[in-house]
């Protein structure tokens, strides 16, 4: 069993890898998008940021998500295993063909077919984090359509007088800000859903790792204080995983949604960083992808409506729609293989 559960740990590490590389076009498409930053110099960038947020994270969302998603008396290792299968198999399939989805949705998406797999839907916690989580699907990209288009607004009217040259040179240093806050904003709250779902793993199995001695004794944790050492693991998967980037979406959010030049990035980034951030701190554990495609959206709207691919947005859309059952379906395939195979 202990050796089944520190594999599972190794997954859900490798499941933040793919969020990482999945969700690094969420934080480096503006700033490639116009050209700011090389795509290399943009990913380091990121990486360095998401994993900064570690020393100002919190552990809110992850909580949220150990204890706030699913009845935590049904949860075992399949539970775990299944859920992270169902969250990387659609991080992959949307990644092959270049959608910018959901990497949190497909996990909870992904925890919640699991666990309905296993014990029906009296498994689902219908309480306020649910109501949270669902209800930021729409909140979040709207949130940040109104703070790209209010600050895009803003920098409009402040730089009206200056030619667009030089309101360059401006935008162009405080682009590298707005892209180091969302970074850090991204790290802070995804790499927290991973800690959560390895968290609930712990203190489901935790009288197996107590009975344990040496270097295994100290995965032991209590039901209230999260490890460091998840932390680290986390915020360091998280980080590689954006090193290695996600190109195929970069294109798609960088210059296929609409065309920005760095006042434009600057204010998509830094609408995207505040409601990410104000998310987080409220231990809503919300959707990066969603919220900075409504930023960018948001921002596209103050030249023209004419000047947001409304197609592609809504294509985007969809799969934002589709990305929690998808995962959920996927997820409860994985459980009832895993439960026919391996008996705990």
């Amino acid at each position: 069993m202990v050796w089944y559960v520190i594999a599972i740990i190794a997954i859900a590490f490798i499941f933040d890898f793919s969020n990482g590389f999945h969700d690094s076009a969420n934080s480096i498409a503006t700033i490639v998008g116009t050209r700011v930053l090389s795509p290399l110099a943009a990913v380091m960038w990121a990486a360095f940021f998401n994993f900064a947020a570690l020393f100002t994270g919190g552990v809110a969302v992850a909580k949220a998500v150990s204890g706030g998603i699913i009845d935590q008396s049904i949860v075992d290792p399949n539970v775990i295993l299944g859920a992270l299968l169902g969250a990387v198999i659609w991080n992959a399939i949307t990644w092959y063909y270049g959608i910018p989805s959901s990497s949190s949705h497909a996990l909870i998406g992904g925890y919640a077919g699991s666990a309905v797999a296993k014990a029906g839907l009296s498994a689902i916690t219908w309480g306020p984090k649910w109501k949270q989580t669902l209800t930021f699907i729409v909140v979040s990209p709207t949130l940040g359509f109104m703070a790209g288009f209010a600050l895009m607004i803003a920098c409009y009217w402040t730089f009206r007088r200056f030619n667009a040259s030089k309101v360059d040179r401006v935008f162009r240093p405080m682009q590298l800000l707005s892209s180091a806050a969302l970074s850090w904003a991204h790290g802070g709250n995804d790499a927290q859903k991973t800690m959560g779902i390895v968290f609930g793993l712990l203190v489901a199995t935790k009288a197996h790792f107590a009975a344990q001695t040496g270097f295994l004794h100290h995965l032991y944790v209590n039901t209230e204080t999260i490890p460091r050492w998840l932390e680290l693991g986390a915020y360091s998967a998280i980080s590689l995983g954006t090193l290695f980037g996600g190109w195929r979406i970069v294109h798609t959010m960088g210059s296929r949604i609409t065309k920005l030049r760095p006042m434009g990035g600057f204010a998509a980034e830094t609408g995207g960083a505040m409601t990410i951030l104000l998310a987080t701190h409220w231990g809503i554990p919300v959707s990066t992808t969603h919220t900075i495609t409504g930023s960018i959206v948001g921002v596209g709207a103050t030249k023209r409506l004419s000047a947001v691919r409304w197609g592609l947005a809504g294509r985007i859309v969809w799969a934002w729609v589709l990305t929690m059952p998808a995962a959920a379906l996927m997820a409860a395939i994985s459980y009832y293989a895993l439960a026919a195979f391996v008996h705990l």
